[in-house]
């Protein structure tokens, strides 16, 4: 009888890592997958156009500062103001979008009123509203008053997010117990003061994940801004990548195209990698309720 049980014990531990392994491999290889295009994008922009029309290269040219030198100096298409404009843009966005919906899901958790449930589902209805049903009459609202070319219609709307605003109640009901509130009440603290020096302190995880998907959303933006912005010096990152996609590839500098898709994304990489422990911490202690 102990040697079916030892015998049985083992067949479930060879299973056990036989599945494990399986599980790795197959991670690995959709973590090549996702990595292979950024790999080749950094390849691409190390090539002259001459190397880039000649084909498949998997080991870098040695043209990247020749390259960025093109790029960066472009009389065209100015990288360095549609990066400054982009980086507003998304950085104030992420911003509002993140402070007001915690301040609203905040309002919805810790108080009790008679329309709280009917608020709460009217929220989670407009989540499900497609940008574009309302982006027509927003649009026409913005040239009938004369506000295009300006940043703050593009960044205003940000604040009403139901997806985050979701987000972030969903992680007050894991995180945050009513008594921290009821006993900064006892103590005399106002409402903004104890959401702005108590309850933001503790959702810092949380703040970080919806910061980093918000700069995100923000910055790959094209629909809201190609119709809004129509001069040159106010034009963000994604319509300077859509003019060079209409551009003639045949007369253009393919490894100066390269190379600003790589500028285009790094702030993106470089705010992930700030913030990636928040992030990681942010959805796990997300996903479990206390």
């Amino acid at each position: 009888m102990e040697n079916i049980n030892t015998s049985d014990s083992r067949r479930g531990q060879i299973r056990l890592s036989v599945a494990r392994v399986l599980v790795y491999i197959l991670l690995i290889f959709l973590s090549i997958l996702c990595l292979f295009s950024f790999y080749m994008l950094i390849i691409n922009a190390t090539r002259t156009n001459a190397q880039l029309q000649g084909g498949f290269a998997a080991l870098p040219q040695g043209h990247f500062l020749e390259n960025l030198k093109n790029a960066w100096t472009d009389a065209s298409i100015n990288i360095p103001r549609g990066l400054l404009n982009s980086f507003f843009v998304s950085a104030s966005t992420a911003i509002l979008t993140t402070y007001f919906s915690a301040l609203t899901a905040y309002g919805i958790h810790a108080y009790n009123f008679r329309l709280k449930k009917f608020l709460f589902a009217f929220i989670m209805a407009i989540m499900v509203i497609p940008t574009q049903v309302s982006a027509a009459g927003f649009v026409q609202i913005c040239y009938k008053f004369h506000i295009t070319n300006k940043y703050w219609p593009l960044i205003l709307p940000g604040i009403a997010a139901p997806v985050v605003f979701f987000y972030m109640k969903q992680y007050m009901e894991s995180v945050l117990p009513m008594e921290i509130v009821e006993a900064a009440r006892v103590d005399g603290s106002g409402e903004f003061r104890t959401f702005n020096t108590i309850i933001l302190p503790m959702l810092k995880p949380a703040l970080a994940v919806q910061l980093i998907f918000s700069f995100v959303q923000s910055w790959n933006n094209y629909f809201l801004p190609s119709l809004l912005l129509t001069k040159a010096e106010m034009k963000t990152v994604p319509i300077m990548i859509a003019q060079l996609r209409s551009a003639d590839y045949s007369k253009f500098d393919m490894g100066k195209v390269y190379m600003f898709i790589l500028l285009a994304i790094l702030p993106v990489l470089i705010v992930y990698i700030f913030l990636s422990k928040s992030i990681i911490k942010g959805v796990t202690a997300g996903s479990v309720k206390g």
